[in-house]
C-alpha cells in the first residue's frame, strides 16, 4: 500500500483511465481473483464484511463458551448462537419443530381459521401475504403509523413470473415448492406434492400480476395512501383484515390509521383470498413455513432451500460454514447486543472525530454548490439550504441501545428462539404506535458494512464497520478518503435530493417544496442520467442484460453528486485549489481522489447474481458506479487529460451535472 492509500497491486496498467477507470485500477484483481464457492460476489465490502464477521465470531464464541456462567444479555447472545450450532441435536429434532406452524394450519377452520393461521406464522416469521413495519408518518413526520406493502412471493419479484429471462428460474421454482413440500411433512407423496406446488406458484403468480414493479413502487406520492383499517376492508373486502391484525398481536387500535403502499395489490389478495380454494392458501401457507424455518432443520432441508435460493438464484456453488450462518443468526435477532461490544473493541474515538470533520466539510460543500446552482430559483434554493441545515448525521453507534430482556432464549431450542426472536421484534415495532417518534434510533448495526440516508427523519447514518479502508484510512492522506468514505457521505446527503427523497422536507415531510420551474429542470437531468445508465450492461453478460436507469437513479444521483461534492470537499479541507494539492506516490490530489472512488467500488460477481440484481436492486452493478459517474464530471477530464477518442469520453453537452 502507497503512502498515498492507493492499492496500485490491482491496477491493470494497459488499460487507460479515460477508457476503463474501473478496469484500470481493478482490472489485474478482476482477472486473478476466484470468487469463493459459498458466495455469488465478492470485493471490497465484502472484505469490510468478512473483518466484520470474524470480530462479531470473537464476541459470540466469548458469550457461548461461558455457558451458565454468562449474565444477562450476554447469556442470551450465547444461548442463541450455541443453540444454532448444537448440529446433534437439531438432528435429533429432525422435522419435528415444524409441527407447530403445519398444526395451525391444518387445524384451521374456514377462511376465518386460515386469517388467524396467517397472522400468527407472520408474528414468528414464517409467511406473508403483506407486509408491514412501522415508522414515522411521511405527511406528519412526528406520530409513527403502520405501512402496509405487497408480500406472498417466494421469488425474488414480480418480474420473477412474467418476464421470459426469468422463464428458466420460475420452471425450476415448482419442483422445489414441491420438494420442500415433501421434505417438511406437509404433502404425503410426491404426486401430492407436484400437484400442491402448482397450486402455489399459480397462487403466486396471480399475486405477483398485481405488484407494482420495482420503478413504480419507488414513488414516494403514489405509494402513500393513508386510510383507517375500516376503509381498507371497504376498499378490498373478503380479507378478514381487523382478524389479521389481532392474530399478529397488535394492541388494541394499533392498525386503526394505515398507510398502504399499493392499494391494487390490496384489493387483489383480498379478491383471490376469496376466489381460490381453501386448500390452496393452505399449501401456500405450509411452503412459506417450512421454506422459512428450512435454515434451522434437518440437512437435507438446509440443502434443499440452499439448492434454490442459493445455486440457482445466486450462482454460490457452496452453503457457508455453519459458524458464519450462526453469526448471522445472532445478528439478525440481538444485532445491537454485539454491537455495543463491538464498538468497545473495534471503534476508536478518534475515528469518530474524524468522520465528524469530514462530514462538516461534505455538508460544506453542498451548500457551497447549492448556492451556486444556475438552473435552481432563489424560492427552492433557499429552502433546500434549510433541509441542508437539518440534516442529522449519525456516526459509529447510537446514543441507546435496545433493551432485550423480553427476548427469552432457550440453549436447547433454535427453531423456538427463532419464532421468538421474530415475534419480539414485531412486538416492539408495534410498541412504537402512539408514542413519541425515537429519532434516535438505527437501523443498522455498528457492524453493518454500509450507510444509509432516512428521508422520514432526514438524517445520514455510517455504521463503525465502514469506517475502515478502502473507505476511511486514517493513516491514510485526505485525498483517498474524500474519494472513499468522503463520496459515501455525500451519496447519502444526495440521497436527500435525488428523485424520491427530493420530495422530503427538513423535518422529514413529505411535502413538495419546489417551485414547477424548478422541478422541471431537475426532472430534465434526471432524464439524461436514466438514459445514460439504461445503455449499460456489464461486461460479464456480454450485452444480454442492461441496467434500469429507472430503477437505479436514486442511487445514481447519489452517486453523481456523491463523488462531485467529495471532491469539493477535499477541495476545502485542503485550503487551497485542487491543482495546488501534494503530488504524492507520483499523483495528483484529484487523481488520488477518482482513484480512490474506483478501488473502493472492486467487486466481482457471478452471472446469476447479476442478472438477478439488475432485476431488483437500485443500485447499479459497481464498473458503473465507478465509471458512469466520473464520465460526468469536468474534473475526471483534466486529472487524466481524457480526449474524445477514449471510451469514456462525453461531450460537454451530454455531461449530466445535477448537484
Amino acid at each position: 500500500m502507497t503512502r498515498s492509500g492507493i492499492d496500485t497491486s490491482t491496477f491493470d496498467r494497459a488499460k487507460k483511465p479515460g477508457d476503463d477507470l474501473f478496469r484500470h485500477v481493478n482490472g489485474t484483481w478482476l482477472d486473478s481473483y476466484e470468487i469463493p464457492a459459498d458466495r455469488s460476489r465478492d470485493g471490497a465490502f465484502r472484505r469490510l464484511y468478512d473483518q466484520a464477521e470474524l470480530d462479531v465470531r470473537a464476541i459470540i464464541e466469548d458469550a457461548a463458551a461461558k455457558g451458565e456462567s454468562a449474565s444477562g444479555i450476554e447469556r442470551k447472545v450465547g444461548d442463541l448462537f450455541a443453540s444454532f450450532m448444537d448440529t446433534g441435536t437439531v438432528a435429533a429434532a429432525g422435522t419435528a419443530p415444524l409441527a407447530e406452524d403445519l398444526d395451525l394450519i391444518r387445524t384451521a377452520v374456514g377462511r376465518e381459521g386460515l386469517v388467524t393461521a396467517l397472522g400468527a406464522l407472520q408474528r414468528t416469521g414464517a409467511a406473508s401475504a403483506t407486509g408491514f413495519w412501522v415508522d414515522n408518518d411521511a405527511k406528519a413526520p412526528e406520530r409513527y403509523v403502520v405501512y402496509l406493502t405487497q408480500s406472498g412471493l417466494g421469488l425474488p419479484d414480480e418480474s420473477y413470473y412474467r418476464e421470459p429471462q426469468h422463464a428458466e428460474t420460475l420452471a425450476a421454482y415448482r419442483p422445489h415448492v414441491a420438494r420442500m413440500l415433501l421434505l417438511g411433512g406437509w404433502s404425503a407423496s410426491q404426486d401430492d406434492a407436484d400437484d400442491d406446488a402448482a397450486r402455489v406458484v399459480a397462487l403466486e403468480t396471480r399475486l405477483a400480476g398485481a405488484h407494482w414493479d420495482v420503478v413504480k413502487d419507488r414513488e414516494a406520492d403514489l405509494t402513500y395512501n393513508p386510510m383507517t383499517l375500516a376503509a381498507l376492508a371497504e376498499l378490498a373486502p373478503g380479507f378478514d383484515w381487523a382478524a389479521w391484525v389481532r392474530a399478529l398481536g397488535a394492541p388494541e387500535g394499533a392498525l386503526d390509521q394505515i398507510v398502504v403502499r399499493e392499494p391494487d395489490f390490496a384489493v387483489e389478495l383480498a379478491k383471490a383470498w376469496v376466489e381460490e380454494d381453501e386448500g390452496t392458501w393452505g399449501d401456500w401457507l405450509a411452503y412459506h413455513a417450512i421454506s422459512a424455518r428450512a435454515a434451522y432443520l434437518t440437512d437435507e432441508l438446509v440443502e434443499a432451500n440452499f439448492d434454490f435460493y442459493g445455486r440457482r438464484l445466486t450462482g454460490a456453488q457452496e452453503l457457508r460454514e455453519r459458524w458464519k450462518r450462526g453469526v448471522s443468526l445472532v445478528e439478525g435477532a440481538m444485532g445491537e447486543a454485539v454491537g455495543e461490544v463491538y464498538v468497545a473493541r473495534h471503534f476508536p474515538p478518534s475515528h469518530k472525530a474524524r468522520m465528524d470533520e469530514l462530514v462538516a466539510n461534505l455538508v460544506a460543500a453542498y451548500r457551497e454548490s447549492i448556492t451556486a446552482l444556475e438552473w435552481m430559483g432563489e424560492e427552492t434554493r433557499a429552502k433546500a439550504i434549510t433541509k441542508l441545515e437539518k440534516f442529522n448525521p449519525k456516526i459509529g453507534y447510537p446514543a441507546r441501545w435496545r433493551d432485550y430482556d423480553a427476548l427469552e432464549i432457550d440453549r436447547t431450542d433454535l427453531v423456538g428462539n427463532v419464532r421468538r426472536a421474530n415475534a419480539f421484534e414485531q412486538d416492539r415495532e408495534l410498541a412504537k404506535i402512539g408514542k413519541p417518534v425515537d429519532r434516535d434510533e438505527w437501523f443498522m448495526t455498528p457492524q453493518t458494512v454500509n450507510a444509509y440516508y432516512n428521508p422520514g427523519m432526514n438524517e445520514i447514518v455510517f455504521p463503525a464497520a465502514i469506517l475502515q479502508p478502502p473507505f476511511f484510512d486514517p493513516e491514510a492522506e485526505d485525498a483517498v478518503n474524500y474519494g472513499g468514505i468522503g463520496a459515501v457521505i455525500g451519496h447519502e446527503i444526495g440521497h436527500g435530493f435525488d428523485d424520491q427523497g427530493s420530495k422530503y422536507d427538513g423535518d422529514g415531510r413529505l411535502e413538495d417544496w419546489w417551485t414547477e420551474e424548478d422541478r422541471s429542470e431537475f426532472e430534465k437531468r434526471t432524464k439524461a442520467l436514466i438514459a445514460q445508465y439504461d445503455a449499460y450492461s456489464p461486461a460479464q453478460l456480454d450485452g444480454t442484460h442492461h441496467v434500469n436507469g429507472a430503477l437505479t437513479i436514486g442511487e445514481n444521483i447519489g452517486d453523481l453528486g456523491g463523488l462531485a461534492i467529495a471532491l469539493k470537499a477535499y477541495r476545502i479541507a485542503l485550503g487551497t485549489p485542487l491543482d495546488e494539492a501534494p503530488v504524492i506516490d507520483g499523483l495528483t490530489g484529484t487523481q488520488r481522489v477518482f482513484l480512490g472512488w474506483a478501488q473502493a467500488w472492486q467487486s466481482k460477481s457471478r452471472d446469476e447474481d447479476a442478472i438477478r440484481l439488475l432485476s431488483v436492486d437500485p443500485h447499479s452493478p459497481a464498473e458503473f458506479r465507478c465509471n458512469g459517474v466520473v464520465r460526468n464530471l469536468d474534473e475526471f477530464y483534466t486529472a487524466f487529460e481524457v480526449s474524445t477518442e477514449d471510451a469514456l469520453w462525453l461531450d460537454e453537452s451530454e455531461r449530466v451535472a445535477i448537484w
